[in-house]
Formats: C-alpha cells, structure tokens, sequence
C-alpha cells in the first residue's frame, strides 16, 4: 500500500471517528418517556421552531433563549432540571408536582423503578 492510500484512509478514518464523537456528544441525555411526558406539560419550557432554528421560550415571563443549534436540547434539560429541583417532589410512589406558590398542581404515579431511577439522577430528587 502507497503513502498516499495510507495517508487518505486515516484522514477518512479521522474525519469518522470525530464525526461520531460529536454526534454523541450533541445527543441530550436518555429520558424515560412516560413520566418525562408528563412532567413536561407543566414545565414552563417549551421550544419554538423558527426559520433561524430553535428558541427556548419561558411561559412565565414569555422571555426567550437563543442558544446555538448544538446546545438547544442540552441547555433546555438545564433549565428543566433547575425547575424540578423547585417544582418536584417524589413521597413513596407518588411524584408531586408543585405551582410557583408550593401548592400541589397534580401527582403522578410512579409505575416503574426505572422511572425513580430516572427522577433521580435526571432531576437530582
């Protein structure tokens, strides 16, 4: 094999392997999807799709978040985790979900050790 077939193999092989690692990297963190989906209808984030990309939008204040298009889906697990450390509270097989003024807004069961596992190490709760 010539220098140059060497030479192009590991530049493809780089460009590969990189290309893989930022893809993982760019991939937000797995969430168990039955709870998740229910937490986030009270969350008070949502993302907004524009023509320039993604907006991050606060239902409380109507501001807006403009992170770069890599960062969008890690920056909204951020603030969904500082707003259930605040906003969530797991008691036996009950996870409570609680309004700005501490009062109870609805509980959810907890059908799974997966998804306390989830609360847990998502949430921090």
């Amino acid at each position: 094999m010539s220098v140059k077939k060497g030479l192009i193999f590991g530049l493809l092989f780089g460009f590969l392997v990189l290309g893989i690692l930022s893809m993982q990297r760019a991939t937000p963190q797995h969430k168990e999807e039955r709870i998740y989906k229910a937490i986030k209808v009270y969350s008070p984030y949502e993302l907004e799709k524009r023509i320039g990309g993604l907006t991050i939008i606060d239902k409380r204040t109507g501001t807006k978040e403009k992170p770069s298009a890599a960062e969008v889906l890690h920056r909204l697990d951020e603030l969904d985790k500082e707003w259930g450390k605040d906003h969530l509270l797991v008691k036996d097989n009950d996870l409570t979900i609680l309004g700005d003024n501490n009062q109870t807004v609805v509980k959810i069961f907890i059908q799974t050790e997966k998804e306390r596992t989830f609360l847990k190490n998502f949430f921090g709760i």
